[in-house]
């Protein structure tokens, strides 16, 4: 048996989930435009923790969402997952985002394509089978009329995640299938962290740092 606590703050959805072998217990989730994170975080951590009636110390792995995504969001899921870890003396299991985030798609043939926002024109991607393999690795794409081209002349391609946005305004062919409004989450996080953990597939706590893809770029606020 297998209990694992996993937070996931990468994008605007502050989400944590308690699963059991792999399957959810209790899920906590907000997503509030304005990032909701730092007072909302704990808070849900705690709430899962009493809803599910299990003592904190039964917990048998912490897995976080390690990226790519907002910068402060990712520091903010790491750090309480490091902190948990070191407290409670527990392994930590990194979650890929973008893998979690193609878990929502179900689908016997073709490709998954999550996108993350990132900058103007740019997303964070990467490509699944239908299976939930990757065959792209992730990257920075800045999009335009010809993304995914290669993907869309082969099979039909679902794209999602909140840079659906902006591909579907630059991307017209009828491979092309958007799924709008979702956002990465821990309940897609509960099986990948299982099978990660079955295998002993754990971070050195110390030294994790999340997967940023990017450096961060302050931007100075408008007058």
């Amino acid at each position: 048996m297998a209990i694992i606590l996993s937070i996931e703050t990468s994008t605007t959805n502050c989400s944590v989930s308690l699963s059991k072998e792999g399957e959810i217990l209790v899920l906590k989730e907000d997503n509030n435009v304005n990032y909701s994170h730092a007072e909302s975080l704990h808070v849900f951590i705690d709430e899962v923790i009493k809803d599910s009636n299990i003592q904190p110390e039964t917990i048998d792995a912490i897995a976080v969402s390690k990226g790519p995504g907002s910068y402060t969001g990712l520091r903010i899921g790491v750090s309480a997952a490091k902190g948990l870890c070191f407290a409670l003396e527990k392994p930590l299991i990194s979650v890929p985002t973008l893998q979690a985030l193609a878990r929502q798609v179900n689908i016997s043939d073709g490709f998954i394509i999550p996108l993350l926002d990132a900058r103007r024109l740019e997303v964070y991607t990467s490509v699944f089978d239908s299976e939930f393999n990757e065959i792209h690795p992730v990257e920075a794409h800045v999009l335009n009329e010809h993304s995914f081209e290669a993907f869309l002349s082969k099979e039909k391609i679902y794209f999602i995640g909140n840079g659906v946005e902006k591909t579907k305004a630059l991307i017209s062919h009828p491979n092309a299938h958007f799924i709008e409004g979702r956002l990465p989450s821990a309940n897609e996080m509960a099986s990948v962290a299982y099978s990660k953990y079955k295998k002993s597939d754990i971070e050195d706590v110390a030294y994790f740092e999340p997967f940023y893809l990017k450096d961060f770029i302050a931007i100075k606020p408008k007058k």
